[in-house]
């Protein structure tokens, strides 16, 4: 490594969302291009339920990359209070899919299927722990009386940690933190909790939100946090601590449903994620945590070999895209310090 250059292990992605259709086949190839596997979120509409549509999915994905990819998509399967624990074991089993997805109902996009008591589920759950399959949570409640700043707060409280309590054998990753609380409450956990984090939540605070105005393209699910949270969060990426490693959540949206009244939340930053990582691990004077938290502690807690190839990013001036297939990236239009070679 040198101050110019950074050759790490090829990285994975640990969460991000494809969609389907012309759109996964437009914003795919950017992640495709830096990410050797990621874990793709199921939330589709009807959702990956099933181990059958979630082999179709992986065939849609597979079909759209571009030729000579080397790319691995790895499914998940998206929890409803109906989910059979023999169909969430036969489809780990058979390879269908790697983990499955909580999402507590109606907390974020296409989440209308999702679980609306997590204690509905303890039986698949229970089958998951016994079979080492991962679960994975978007952590906050629903409850609108709660505030939106606090739900995730709320929800380690009322629903992780009693969770945890009733079967620790389960592994959980605990998806794009947002707080100070949930960094503080995953460092302190045993082995069998670990946190993605994303590209925007270590670049952006809520203020983003209201920048000159309403700004819709900062606007995901969790949001944006205090500042003493995203510092939490950056403190935690370079820490080295191997609980914590890449999840970009990148989730595209078209512009129309931005920037409309009740626009949906997502961040597309697929388009330069790598580079934006970079440039945060570079301003904490921690390039050399970048592999740890990039390339090697994900693949530790999901039980899966190391990727044998490598990346290399070089300083070089980048311009992030102003639009891609009607989808504003993440930090459109800004430049970047960072290049991939």
């Amino acid at each position: 490594m040198s101050r110019d250059k950074i050759t790490i292990r090829r990285p994975d992605d640990w969460h991000v969302h494809l969609r389907d259709g012309t759109l996964m086949s437009a914003v795919l190839p950017y992640t495709a291009r830096v990410f050797a596997r990621a874990i793709v979120m199921p939330n589709l509409s009807p959702p990956v339920a099933t181990p059958a549509l979630a082999r179709a999915y992986r065939a849609r994905i597979l079909a759209a990359l571009p030729a000579g990819t080397d790319f691995t998509p790895l499914m998940t399967a998206y929890l409803t209070d109906a989910t059979a624990p023999d169909e969430i074991a036969r489809g780990f089993a058979d390879g269908s899919w790697v983990a499955a997805k909580l999402y507590p109902a109606n907390v974020t996009t296409n989440a209308t299927h999702g679980v609306t008591d997590v204690r509905k589920i303890d039986r698949v759950l229970s089958r998951m722990a016994e079979i080492g399959m991962p679960l994975l949570i978007h952590g906050e409640v629903a409850d609108p009386a709660v505030d939106i700043f606090d739900r995730e707060a709320v929800f380690l409280e009322r629903e992780l940690a009693p969770l945890m309590a009733r079967l620790p054998a389960l592994r959980i990753v605990l998806e794009h933190v947002t707080t100070r609380q949930a960094v503080e409450f995953v460092k302190d956990a045993g082995v069998n909790l670990a946190a993605t984090i994303t590209a925007h939540h270590l670049t952006i605070n809520r203020n983003a939100l209201f920048q000159d105005g309403l700004r819709p393209h900062m606007y995901c699910r969790p949001v944006a946090k205090r500042e003493e949270d995203r510092l939490a969060l950056r403190r935690a990426a370079i820490s080295g601590n191997a609980k914590f490693f890449l999840g970009t959540d990148s989730a595209p949206h078209p512009v129309k449903d931005k920037e409309c009244d009740c626009g949906c939340a997502g961040i597309f930053s697929a388009t330069n994620a790598l580079e934006i990582y970079a440039t945060v691990f570079e301003e904490e004077n921690a390039l050399d945590k970048l592999e740890h938290f990039a390339s090697l502690s994900g693949p530790r807690f999901y039980r899966m070999p190391v990727n044998s190839g490598t990346i290399t990013l070089t300083r070089g001036e980048q311009f992030v895209p102003q639009e891609v297939a009607t989808v504003r990236p993440f930090l459109a239009g800004e430049r970047l310090p960072w290049r991939i070679a």
